[in-house]
This record gives C-alpha cells, sequence and structure tokens, in this order.
C-alpha cells in the first residue's frame, strides 16, 4: 500500500497524460503559452500503461483519473482508458477536461470503459469566456458536456473557478444551468498553480463567499459530513435535494488529512501533493530495466515522504516550481 507516515493511504491516483493545452485559461498560463515538454520525456502509452497496472495490482489505486493539461490531446487516450479497466481489480476511472473535443470522442471513450468526466466551465457567457480563456470555445465545452451525458459518462461533474471582479456574480446562474442539465456542480477557490507566480490571496474568491453568493438564491443544506470521506468537495443539497451543489475550499478549508491522492506526471515523475516542491523520477527506472518490484518501492518511497499538509497558509508557502497544467489536476 501507498501509506505515508502519518497514516493516510494513497488510492486515488492521478495520471496527467500530456502538459499541453488548447486553452489559455489565465489562472493557469499566460497568452503565448509555456515551452512544453519534449516529446522524448513524455512517457510513451505503454510506460503508462505499466505503472497503471503496478499502481493497482501491487499499491493498492483503487481509482485512477487522467487529466493534463488537456488529456484529450493524448492520441493513445481510449487505449490507456481499456487499460485501466481491464485490470484485476478493476479501478474506477474518470477524465478531466476542458472539454473541447469531448462532443466527438465521448462515445469511444465510454466504450473503452471510462466511468465519467469533470468539464471545468467557468462562465456561460460567451466575452467572459474568451476573457479567461483567451479562446471562443464555450459552445465547443457545452456541447461535450450533453456528449458525455449521452454516452452515459455520469454524472457529469462541472469544475468551476471564480475570479473576482470576472465571473464571481455568476455561481447563481452556473448552478442552475447545471440543476436544469442534470450536471454536477463543484466551485473551486482558485489556487497558488498559475505558471505567472501571480494569485493572491486578496484576490481569491473564498468557499465562504461562494456559498454566501449561492445562499442568496438557493436553500442550502450540508450534507452528512460522515460520508465525505476523503473527497475534496464539502457539498450541500439544493432546496431540499436531491440535487447538491460542492465547494472545494482548498485554501481556506484545507483538507489535507484525508488526503488519498497521488500523482503521475506526464514526464514520469511521482508528486506525493499538488503543491510539492520535489519529486521521484520514475522514467530511468522505467527505461533502464528496472522489475515492477524496484519502481513499486520508489514509489512507496514517495508517498512515504508525503508532509502533513500543502502548507499554503504557511507565510514561508512556495508555490511549486511546475504550474498545473504540468502537474496534473
Amino acid at each position: 500500500m501507498l501509506t505515508d507516515s502519518y497514516g493516510r493511504t494513497a488510492t486515488d491516483l492521478r495520471v496527467s497524460l500530456t502538459d499541453r493545452c488548447n486553452l489559455r485559461c489565465t489562472y493557469c498560463m499566460p497568452p503565448e503559452g509555456l515551452d512544453w515538454l519534449p516529446k522524448d520525456d513524455v512517457l510513451t502509452d505503454d510506460e503508462v500503461a505499466r505503472l497503471l497496472r503496478i499502481g493497482v495490482t501491487m499499491l493498492g489505486i483503487t481509482e485512477i483519473r487522467f487529466t493534463g493539461g488537456e488529456p484529450l490531446l493524448r492520441r493513445g487516450l481510449p487505449g490507456l482508458i481499456a487499460a485501466a479497466t481491464e485490470l484485476d481489480p478493476r479501478p474506477q476511472t474518470a477524465l478531466t477536461t476542458n472539454g473541447i473535443g469531448l462532443a466527438r470522442v465521448a462515445p469511444a471513450l465510454a466504450d473503452a470503459g471510462l466511468d465519467r468526466v469533470n468539464v471545468s466551465l467557468d462562465t456561460l457567457r460567451h466575452d467572459v469566456f474568451e476573457k479567461l480563456a483567451r479562446r471562443r470555445r464555450l459552445d465547443d465545452v457545452l456541447a461535450g458536456m450533453a456528449a458525455a451525458a449521452a454516452a452515459g459518462l455520469t454524472p457529469v461533474k462541472v469544475n468551476a473557478v471564480l475570479m473576482r471582479g470576472i465571473n464571481d456574480a455568476e455561481a447563481p446562474d452556473l448552478l442552475r444551468y447545471c440543476l436544469d442539465h442534470g450536471y454536477e456542480l463543484r466551485f473551486i477557490e482558485q489556487m497558488p498553480l498559475d505558471a505567472q507566480h501571480g494569485w493572491r490571496r486578496d484576490d481569491m474568491v473564498t468557499a465562504d463567499e461562494i456559498l454566501d453568493r449561492l445562499s442568496a438564491e438557493f436553500d442550502l443544506a450540508e450534507t452528512d459530513a460522515a460520508t465525505r470521506g476523503s473527497a475534496p468537495a464539502e457539498r450541500f443539497r439544493v432546496d431540499g435535494g436531491p440535487a447538491t451543489v460542492g465547494v472545494i475550499g482548498s485554501v481556506t478549508r484545507p483538507f489535507c488529512g484525508a488526503c488519498d491522492r497521488v500523482r503521475l506526471t506526464a514526464d514520469g515523475q511521482i508528486r506525493n501533493c499538488l503543491f510539492a516542491r520535489e519529486e521521484s523520477d520514475l522514467r530511468p527506472l522505467l527505461r533502464g530495466g528496472a522489475t515492477d518490484d524496484d519502481i513499486a518501492a520508489r514509489w512507496r518511497a514517495a508517498v512515504a515522504a508525503k508532509l502533513p499538509g500543502h502548507g499554503i497558509n504557511d507565510p514561508a508557502f512556495l508555490q511549486p516550481s511546475r504550474p498545473m497544467s504540468a502537474i496534473g489536476g
């Protein structure tokens, strides 16, 4: 098992398949984009599949989420999903995507065994979408969400980040849209993971502010906290239920004590925390003839060294050197 010195066990593997993305969201990267990883540094499909097998059959991984960058840009995605769902025991599989291109490939992903998707949607206004993402692709995102639902990739979860003075007034509209379409909305506090290192606490829309905005138009009732487990979102029944809305307060309401996640970057680095400053490189082992036991041992050691928390609220906190697009969500 992947257990750290504080008694937490990692069972949820986040696999970044690429650092590339076809949007340029302001809270993630600059308008000109970033220098992408060299092709030879990125793990091959066979290498990723091997690590999935080791994680599930030797290390107790029970859930695999494919992320990026934008994972739909990875040509081998359906094959990697199939490789995961064919493992015994079969892990739950999910995909976090910006939704662009999802309308075209949702049926193939479902056929490969994908269980569900999370789609990023920060606004319902075309002008605001272009301001945030620097691309005119809102209609593509909405079409992708509808196609995912039609393909049975449910519940379709929607991730929204509110930016002060840009889209923070849209919280009720986003929730109403998701309720009307049967999607499950979660608001996420903006985290210090932008490539520009321009995050400022005062600019962040907090979980309390989000709940205040929603409560002005909806009746919210917190669900049983005992059922939350390691889930990052605090969930609230909307107008008596059964629909819910989630709020992920990574900064103001950290949940590090229950974290069960471990991350694999597109170039083969194990990260035991989203905000880790250190990584453990599995690529030399993969390409140097190491056994599965060798790889599993390094993986265990990486997780064992996990710190008690992300430290965002510590005055000495430093952002990770990699931005979110290179880490994976």
